[in-house]
């Protein structure tokens, strides 16, 4: 007997990565991605990849939003260097950031010995009725960020969905 598991939201993944948007290289953390939030019981519509660069980025969350999913995940350009504008791209799609997951995937990351997930920008806040992270693009931070996540994204979208009715 097949039992249901719940659906906790629609997702979309928005992968940033100069490479593998312009067709040059083989996307690996997208499909990570995607399984970890089937397992947590998203049902992800699709994984999108973009260039490093603030309005293609702007411009897939904005799309994620507008598309109603409940979960938008961005991987990668969460760093220091020039390149790394996932951070500003976003604050500019946040109507209100939520600093203490973006903590907590930070130093959870540490912990894991994800360096890049400590040394991120990353951000984590609502747009709308859709909650948007962004995550450092390394197998492990995505892992950990992913556990870190889940049981938060789940208490976000119950009471942003507790809003809307």
């Amino acid at each position: 007997m097949d039992i249901e598991t719940p659906l906790a939201g629609r997702a979309l993944v928005v992968i940033v990565d100069d490479r593998t948007a312009h067709g040059e290289g083989v996307d690996s953390i997208g499909p990570l991605v995607t399984e970890l939030l089937g397992e947590a019981g998203f049902l992800v519509d699709a994984t999108v990849a973009v260039a490093a660069d603030e309005v293609e980025i702007r411009n897939a969350l904005n799309t994620a939003v507008i598309g109603g999913v409940d979960l938008v995940i961005s991987v990668g350009g969460t760093g220091v260097s020039p390149r790394d504008v996932t951070p500003d791209a976003t604050a500019a799609v946040l109507d209100r950031e939520i600093p203490g997951i973006s903590e907590a995937l930070r130093s959870s990351g540490l912990a894991a010995g994800a360096l890049d997930a400590g040394l991120s920008r990353g951000l984590v806040g609502v747009s709308g009725s859709t909650l948007v992270v962004n995550l450092a693009s390394s197998r492990a931070a995505v892992r950990d960020g992913m556990a870190t996540l889940t049981p938060l994204a789940g208490q976000v979208i119950g009471e942003l969905s507790w809003i809307e009715e």
